[in-house]
């Protein structure tokens, strides 16, 4: 206990010399130390509603705080308090909302948040210690209808690159923010892996908080979804997880495919559905294929997914390739410039999924920056060689990627996605997750599951990091370079 005190006040400090007086008081004050291991801090909150605003509004200041003070060696986990759930349920779950003035926070990103509403004062820690009931840390949280985001917040409509591709689907997410619940109720967005769904959902999610401020949006992945639901089930809380979902105005769900062969997460979903859908709430769906492909899905769910309007978002043409790298270029924090000349290169050779768009640009500015070389269509070939020639690319799958970071790095499988946080091995790791996002389908929470089910935060760190450090470290730049090409080849 006292690792985790020590821990846990040094957060504490770096997160309240980063935010307001009344998101101090209303958010982590009654935040409390666990336990803390190798791997794991473990914090307590009094409420789910604390909770969610935690890993919702202020997911990246906490989790990067973490890693930072803990020099990249602990992930963070949120738990509840479960005297405190049993004794002021009516206090979570029932009190009208407190507006507060303004306030501006600054995270680690730098992004600015604002306009954030408390909906309850936070409860203050029995003097005993209780026994927390572990939930399961989310990748989105209760919006309160202040205008403020509480899921990514970065993603708009102003910077969704458009093209014929993707034209109709965001005039249709556009049509549904501007009226939501009026129109295209629900809106089912489907598309392959990095082709822009979740943006233009959340783009959606942000429009209507700007725009209607009085409105509480949700944004929820579906595996999300089902953990809350397992945990609420396990906890006796289900009350509570049917409040959190249903008393929305809008609702996002990220990924709706992952309720295939599920009939118990599919029974509470068709509720939940039919509750906002009955409150006149807005409905937004997305999924890797339309309602008729995804096998095992309960006929009155598919019969709703169809009932307002199913739009497909197809790869990118060469054109709005070249737009989203001239986007993705000028929105850089890299003093490199991309001449026009390669980034039309990049747009012609790297063709369907936008994430490797994004990741050859990446690599290039790299390099650029590492070397302090003038950017070339001559130097673009021979940094992107590895993804421009082959015609018919290798089937890349996990074991294929874990394989040959296990042989370029010297551990094994079993160390790689085990628990320990060696410093060569966590590099190793996180190099590897940075390269199963940049060459698979997978999502975050996917690549975790093959990392021994660690949480997406920890993919998302990984990923990040990776790409900020190829710009300011060339060994792992080589490394990145060196496995991506292995992997590509297949060696």
């Amino acid at each position: 206990m006292a690792d985790a005190t020590v821990l846990w006040e040094a957060c504490a400090a770096a997160i309240q010399s980063k935010v307001s007086d009344v998101v101090w008081q209303m958010t982590f004050s009654a935040a409390q130390p666990v336990t803390a291991d190798d791997q794991t801090l473990t914090v307590s909150v009094p409420s789910i509603v604390t909770l969610d605003r935690i890993e919702g509004r202020y997911h990246d200041l906490v989790h990067d705080t973490v890693s930072e003070v803990s020099d990249d060696q602990l992930t963070l986990n949120i738990v509840i308090r479960k005297d405190d759930v049993d004794n002021h349920d009516d206090l979570i779950f029932d009190l009208p909302p407190l507006t507060h003035p303004a306030v501006t926070t600054t995270a680690p990103n730098s992004l600015q948040r604002a306009n954030l509403d408390e909906q309850t004062s936070p409860i203050q820690p029995a003097a005993s210690s209780p026994t927390p009931t572990t939930v399961t840390s989310v990748d989105a949280a209760t919006t309160t209808g202040t205008g403020d985001s509480s899921f990514a917040g970065r993603l708009t409509f102003k910077d969704f690159v458009i093209g014929s591709s993707n034209r109709f689907a965001h005039a249709a997410a556009q049509a549904v923010a501007e009226t939501p619940g009026r129109s295209y109720n629900p809106l089912f967005i489907y598309a392959e892996a990095g082709l822009g769904k979740t943006h233009l959902l959340q783009a959606v999610g942000n429009y209507v908080l700007a725009h209607y401020p009085t409105k509480q949006v949700r944004y929820v992945s579906s595996e999300t979804f089902m953990n809350r639901f397992v945990e609420a089930i396990r906890n006796k809380q289900l009350p509570e997880f049917k409040d959190l979902h249903r008393r929305n105005d809008v609702l996002l769900v990220d990924d709706i495919q992952f309720m295939e062969g599920k009939e118990g997460l599919q029974e509470e979903f068709f509720h939940t559905f039919n509750a906002i859908q009955e409150g006149g709430g807005q409905i937004v769906l997305t999924s890797d294929r339309p309602p008729d492909d995804i096998s095992t899905l309960e006929d009155r769910l598919r019969s709703r997914f169809k009932m307002g309007l199913v739009t497909h978002i197809q790869p990118p043409d060469v054109e709005t390739r070249l737009a989203i790298l001239r986007k993705k270029s000028e929105q850089g924090r890299s003093s490199i410039e991309i001449p026009d000349d390669v980034l039309f290169f990049i747009a012609e050779n790297i063709t369907e999924n936008i994430r490797e768009l994004e990741g050859a640009l990446t690599r290039i500015t790299a390099y650029c920056s590492l070397n302090q070389e003038v950017c070339t269509i001559d130097l673009a070939t021979t940094v992107l060689a590895d993804l421009i020639t082959s015609n018919a690319p290798l089937i890349i799958t996990p074991d294929l990627i874990l394989n040959q970071t296990s042989e370029i790095y010297g551990f094994s499988r079993e160390d790689l996605v085990g628990a320990s946080r060696r410093r060569p091995l966590v590099t190793a790791r996180q190099v590897s997750m940075y390269v199963f996002r940049e060459l698979t389908d997978l999502s975050y929470p996917a690549i975790g599951r093959e990392f021994g089910d660690r949480d997406h935060t920890t993919v998302i760190h990984a990923v990040e990091k990776i790409t900020r450090l190829m710009a300011e470290r060339r060994e792992i730049y080589d490394q990145v370079s060196t496995l991506t090409s292995n992997v590509r080849s297949g060696k």
